[in-house]
């Protein structure tokens, strides 16, 4: 009964695999000969899957793209300073798609395949600045597999005063 049972399941496994039963019952046969040797099953040969996380700072002004390792460790940081001479392209959509290629670049030569994707703005400005969705979009096409993707950015509750006084900045 004991052999039976080691049979189809030897069976079902091969079916659900491949569809050819013939292997199942070379399996039974090697069980036969050695009762007392259990039957070894083939470990699948996949790649560990390594996760990072990329920090996307991105104003108006520049684009910081800064990836660690889940315990917050420095994998790769770059900014569009490190790209371009000219200050007035560091925020550039373009320019930012050679920063994620630069620490994309690193980050594979450690073995990271996905990434948690966190977006932060200056804290009062209106939005995230032009590099940051060009990043997200290189980083894809790059190979990473992009889990999720959060705004992280401050927003004041009331807080300090802002500067200008009373009646604000005159003109």
């Amino acid at each position: 009964m004991n052999l039976m049972l080691k049979w189809r399941q030897a069976m079902t496994k091969k079916e659900e695999l491949t569809g050819d039963t013939t292997e199942g019952i070379e399996k039974i046969q090697d069980v036969e000969e050695n009762p007392e040797q259990p039957v070894r099953e083939k470990k699948s040969s996949s790649k560990a899957e390594r996760e990072g996380i990329a920090y996307i700072f991105s104003s108006y002004n520049n684009t910081i793209l800064h990836i660690t390792d889940l315990a917050g460790n420095t994998i790769a940081r770059v900014s569009g300073g490190m790209v371009t001479k000219h200050d007035r392209l560091k925020a550039n959509p373009t320019t930012a798609m050679f920063v994620a290629k630069n620490a994309a670049g690193r980050a594979k030569d450690i073995g990271i395949t996905s990434l948690y994707v966190r977006l932060k703005a200056k804290t009062r400005s209106p939005g995230i600045g032009p590099g940051a969705h060009a990043i997200v979009k290189t980083l894809g096409k790059e190979g990473f597999k992009i889990v999720s993707v959060v705004d992280v950015t401050r927003s004041p509750r009331g807080g300090p005063k802002k500067k200008g006084g009373k009646r604000g900045r005159r003109v």
